[in-house]
């Protein structure tokens, strides 16, 4: 039997900081949640020392239990959660994929606020791949969990502009910020059935795959300024968008469109631009404007520091990052 109206008894499974606005916003709706599940802890670090994962430590703040399991489709972790008789799950950025087993356990099956608009972006790094593709738009997703990924029964969606020069970190704030109340208004028609789950058009569906260190090797050459600039946006903080200057790798932290160099065009070469400032030279004639770069193993610097210290030389080419 589902709890009583208006209050239901949530498990709910998450993990980094992007997850905890969703579960403060169930605790403030007046849910129970006898059980929150994250990841295990992880070292961090030169010390590598273990870190609780950022729910965690938001739930133990709140008094809430908090189970930590290395496996999540064994036996005693599905009698773990049985044990705690939900109505519901919740699921928000957990880092794995629950079982059949587990999410029939549950009256109403488990919900996932997903971070982009479905049935685009499917996948682990949804917000990363649509700034890396250049979206002008993206947004949060409620739906059902199945044994697919990503591809259950919308509930509720929202769309929210990418801003200008975003970079993932702010932008996941933001999502993150306008998917918590989203998440308590769909818990609560699912509920009450005040919300029909629709289902997705798998035809219009695109990955968003994990990223991987390779994702951030560019090569001026072959990609122009805007696929760079996505890429340095959408993989902050990690992997990175890296070249190589001489034998040592440089990582472009933060730059802008700049005019179109067709005249003057030559992929990897950094040249002087009016009035101050160094463009890296793209594919197709286009430009980009470095704004900040970081050395291999140093902390980021403004452009004009990395000339003034001889980090980076207008006139020199970078090249790209080549497979050991």
């Amino acid at each position: 039997m589902v709890g009583a109206p208006g209050q239901l008894k949530i498990v709910f499974f998450g993990t980094p900081e992007v997850a905890v606005p969703a579960l403060r916003a169930l605790l403030e709706a007046g849910h129970e949640l006898p059980l929150v599940v994250t990841q295990p802890d992880r070292p961090v670090g030169r010390s590598r020392r273990p870190v609780a994962p950022p729910v965690k430590r938001f739930a133990e703040s709140a008094g809430l239990a908090v189970e930590q399991p290395l496996k999540v489709r064994t036996r005693s972790f599905r009698e773990r959660i049985g044990a705690c008789r939900p109505d519901l799950l919740v699921v928000v950025a957990f880092g794995r994929i629950l079982s059949a087993r587990l999410l029939d356990q549950t009256p109403l099956g488990a919900i996932n606020l997903h971070f982009s608009l479905l049935p685009k972006y499917r996948g682990a790094a949804p917000v990363q791949w649509a700034l890396a593709r250049g979206e002008s738009a993206t947004g949060v997703t409620t739906l059902r969990v199945n044994a697919m990924l990503d591809a259950g029964d919308m509930l509720l969606r929202e769309e929210v502009a990418i801003e200008p020069g975003e970079h993932a970190p702010a932008l996941f704030e933001r999502l993150a910020a306008i998917g918590a109340p989203l998440l308590v208004e769909s818990v609560a028609g699912l509920a009450s059935g005040a919300i029909e789950p629709r289902p997705q058009d798998d035809a219009a569906a695109t990955l968003a795959p994990l990223l991987k260190t390779e994702d951030g090797w560019v090569d001026p050459a072959e990609h122009d300024a805007r696929t760079i600039d996505g890429r340095i946006r959408g993989f902050d903080p990690w992997p990175g968008v890296w070249l190589m200057r001489g034998a040592r790798r440089l990582r472009l932290v933060r730059g802008s469109i700049a005019e179109p160099q067709a005249e003057t065009a030559d992929p990897g070469r950094l040249t002087p631009i009016p009035g101050g400032g160094v463009v890296l030279q793209c594919a197709n004639g286009t430009a980009l404007r470095l704004l900040e770069v970081q050395p291999d193993g140093r902390g980021a610097l403004d452009v004009a520091d990395a000339v003034n210290g001889r980090q980076i030389a207008v006139g020199e080419r970078l090249e790209p990052v080549r497979p050991a």
